[in-house]
């Protein structure tokens, strides 16, 4: 069955809301299809911890930080070692004012600057997000203007499946399947490929990133790279498929995020030897692939009262406190104890690692930044090795076009989020806070903005 259909359709009901929201508001029709019924709890937007790199934002005028595309440019060519998309780095940044001033004032998204701690590889305090620093929240708050807008449809559950084209190669339908297995072609000039990467795909995952194979899958289960499957029977160029977030802090017992925020305030961990092993500090995502190489796969995440207190705005540590999670002691000995690890390498590592963070030497991984010396009682939590998305997909252009291998665009087709080839570079280590969610977010925003330039006669709006 055949019938007319949107301007736009965007497939996943995640960052790809955003690209929704911004082409109504521009005047445009909008199918949103989502493959998952369990969407507002269980893709990655919603799985987040709502962090959105902004640079030149007016949060970051007000408390005097300075920053620029250049600079961020720069962090990510030092974080990928080089390896990053740098054109597409720019791109994002310099649309970031503009999307997080849009989302705030005009979607009422109730953002601030978080500058408690710094996350590893910004040069500056430029991470934006949401009360409770969790993506539920954001995702709620989208999906709220979503069902309250006229010019868009919400189709749940439904999978895209095909994109079609015409004679001339340009976008002409979106080919929609049900549960049932009923099909639907939805006559469209654009569609925005949302639908994340292939972290739900263990084949995919296997071949691209056997490192961290695994690890515990911590995202959509819709994730199963729908995206890259449609590029690549258009035709489109796909890069840095080995590319993904990882986490080294989810909690083996309830499943649920403590936090990298707790080893920024000065938490180490230690694996089944009771001794640490590398320098924490350098990024969750690449340090979950060193925590999956130790026995096991499997460690100790160790904070103390301080830490506990100065991490409790984000909603994945409470959850993770009220899980029962969380082991208490009030001494090394304790804590060796209670976490089964060698008493005398406890000990040695707590007692070795106050004493670098008061100044008295030098730490023998290279960790410079402990904030303070952890102090009694202490705290651990059993952790994991998580997979959270993966990076690489489909080449796309600074307004979110779907390119060729020979730098061609697509006509009509987008990507963004995780569906698109991102900028942390090869493997984990590239990765950046926010890299993941900022991409998400300013593609599906880029991508609206073009759809609307590319069909002037249908817009409705003077926005």
């Amino acid at each position: 069955m055949t019938r007319h259909g949107p301007d736009l359709v965007v497939a996943g009901a995640g960052g790809g809301l955003v690209g929704a929201l911004r082409a109504a508001q521009r005047g445009l029709e909008v199918l949103v299809v989502e493959a998952s019924e369990h969407f507002r709890r269980g893709n990655n937007t919603s799985m987040s911890t709502a962090m959105i790199p902004g640079v030149g934002t007016r949060w970051q005028r007000e408390t005097g930080i300075e920053d620029s595309p250049d600079l961020f440019v720069d962090d990510v060519r030092r974080k990928t070692e080089g390896q990053g998309d740098e054109r597409l780095a720019r791109a994002v940044a310099e649309v970031s004012p503009t999307l997080l001033e849009w989302l705030a004032e005009e979607i009422g998204l109730p953002l601030s600057l978080v500058t408690d701690f710094h996350y590893p590889g910004h040069s500056v305090h430029r991470c934006h997000t949401v009360e409770g620093r969790h993506g539920s929240v954001l995702l709620d708050h989208l999906l709220g203007k979503v069902t309250a807008a006229s010019r868009i449809d919400l189709l749940v559950p439904a999978r895209l499946v095909d994109v079609l084209r015409d004679d001339a190669g340009a976008v002409r339908a979106a080919l929609v399947e049900r549960p049932d297995g009923s099909r639907e072609e939805i006559a469209t000039g654009g569609v925005l490929l949302a639908t994340n990467g292939y972290g739900a795909d263990c084949e995919l995952v296997a071949a691209h990133c056997p490192e961290i194979a695994g690890a515990v899958y911590h995202g959509s289960e819709a994730s199963r790279g729908d995206a890259l499957r449609i590029g690549a029977a258009l035709g489109a160029e796909t890069a840095f498929l080995d590319a993904y977030q990882g986490h080294a802090a989810l909690a083996q017992r309830s499943a649920t995020l403590v936090g990298w925020a707790t080893v920024m305030h000065g938490g180490v961990l230690l694996d089944l030897t009771g001794q640490r092993f590398g320098d924490e500090t350098r990024g969750y995502s690449e340090y979950a692939g060193a925590l999956a190489a130790r026995p096991e796969a499997t460690g100790w995440l160790v904070l103390d009262r301080r830490i506990h207190d100065a991490c409790v705005s984000f909603t994945d540590f409470q959850q993770t406190v009220e899980s029962g999670a969380l082991v208490w002691a009030d001494d090394a000995g304790d804590l060796a104890e209670v976490t089964a690890l060698p008493a005398d390498a406890v000990a040695a590592e707590l007692s070795r690692t106050a004493a670098v963070a008061r100044g008295e030497g030098v730490d023998i991984f290279g960790r410079t930044s402990f904030e303070a010396p952890l102090k009694p009682p202490y705290a651990a939590v059993r952790v994991v090795p998580a997979l959270f998305h993966t990076q690489g997909g489909l080449v796309v252009d600074g307004h979110a076009r779907v390119l060729r291998p020979d730098a061609r665009p697509i006509p009509g087709l987008y990507a963004s989020g995780g569906a698109a080839a991102g900028i942390s570079g090869h493997g984990a280590s590239g990765y950046l806070a926010g890299n993941g969610l900022l991409p998400a977010l300013g593609l599906a925003f880029l991508a609206a903005e073009h759809v609307v330039a590319t069909a002037p006669d249908r817009i409705r709006s003077t926005d």
